[in-house]
């Protein structure tokens, strides 16, 4: 069966770093864009960052632009995503997931356009 998990989550002070993996399993990610969403308590889902799946098209959002980066090993299936100079505002439950739906050389973070989920990963930055 399809599953994403995702684990490096955990509590940290603000300014330290996080990296965030997340694993296929049943299947290999060679043909899927990944992306990494997150969610706070009462807010929407957001779309943080994704990789096209040859690795060569990346997207983030302005709110982690220049503090996270995400990156891909298509031969382990995995997805990373590294945080750092975390902030107290990237408190939230993270989400990767799959799309085998977007062109292999771009990706978007557009909820709609993802197939396959993970069970999330707490991350608290705490002040």
């Amino acid at each position: 069966q399809l599953q994403l998990v995702e684990s490096g989550g955990g509590l940290v002070q603000p300014g330290g770093s996080l990296r965030l993996s997340c694993a296929a399993s049943g299947f290999t990610l060679d043909y899927y864009a990944i992306g990494w969403f997150r969610q706070a308590p009462g807010k929407e889902r957001e779309g943080v960052s994704c990789i096209s799946s040859r690795g060569s098209s990346t997207y983030y959002a302005d709110s982690v632009k220049g503090r996270f980066a995400i990156s891909r090993d298509n031969a382990k299936s995995t997805v990373y995503l590294q945080m750092n100079s975390l902030k107290p505002e990237d408190t939230a439950v993270y989400y990767c997931a799959a799309s085998g739906r977007m062109s292999r050389s771009a990706c978007g973070v557009g909820l709609g356009w993802y197939d396959y989920w993970g069970q999330g990963t707490q991350v608290t930055v705490s002040s």
